[in-house]
């Protein structure tokens, strides 16, 4: 079936969608436990991009799930599709010459490795929250890590099933000792030591 598809090429390119919309276009993906605040931190980020006049997009692990990725579920192998899909909508939102924000678990390095070879190691910024489990634990307002350790949750980032400890983020961040506030500007003192922030 494979065989059968060709590619089409956009009379559009990416370039020229950037230069329309006067900005870079990129991925922020943040990687780290469930509680270690990535949502959050993410929507602050996006808020701030936002407030520059920068059109952005975020991509959220939940919100994924209840459309694009609900007939996935948790095994090892359903969470590397649910990862693999993600990059596939972010590279095709990096065309479009947006700003995109992952916030994904996405707890095993292979998986965070391919979404780098498809999207270009130069398109995106990986944010390791590393935020310790008994914090995250503590944000448990879903009380998901409870169910986990009672048994009820199998297969549980962090608990009984594994987290793949990056081993070359862009950016590190505690959200237990930094501020969300902190950790927007971080964030923002490096995209603009990288030229990501100015008018291309």
């Amino acid at each position: 079936m494979m065989n059968n598809l060709t590619w089409q090429n956009a009379n559009i390119t990416k370039n020229q969608r950037r230069l329309q919309k006067k900005q870079s276009s990129y991925v922020v993906w943040f990687t780290g436990l469930s509680g270690a605040g990535k949502t959050t931190l993410a929507n602050a980020l996006d808020h701030a991009l936002f407030k520059q006049g920068l059109h952005t997009f975020l991509l959220d692990g939940d919100n994924l799930r209840h459309g694009l990725n609900k007939d996935l579920g948790f095994s090892e192998e359903d969470r590397t599709e649910n990862i693999r899909r993600v990059g596939e909508v972010a590279k095709l939102f990096t065309d479009a010459g947006l700003i995109v924000l992952a916030a994904f678990i996405s707890p095993f390095q292979n998986d965070r490795k391919c979404i780098k070879e498809a999207i270009g190691k130069r398109n995106i910024i990986e944010i390791y929250l590393d935020t310790p489990l008994s914090v995250c634990e503590k944000r448990d307002i879903k009380g998901l890590y409870q169910k986990a350790r009672e048994g009820k949750i199998i297969g549980f980032t962090g608990i009984d099933s594994p987290y793949e400890v990056p081993e070359s983020s862009d950016i590190v961040l505690n959200t237990g000792v930094v501020s969300v506030n902190d950790c927007v500007s971080i964030i923002l003192e490096y995209l603009e030591e990288r030229s990501l922030l100015s008018s291309v």
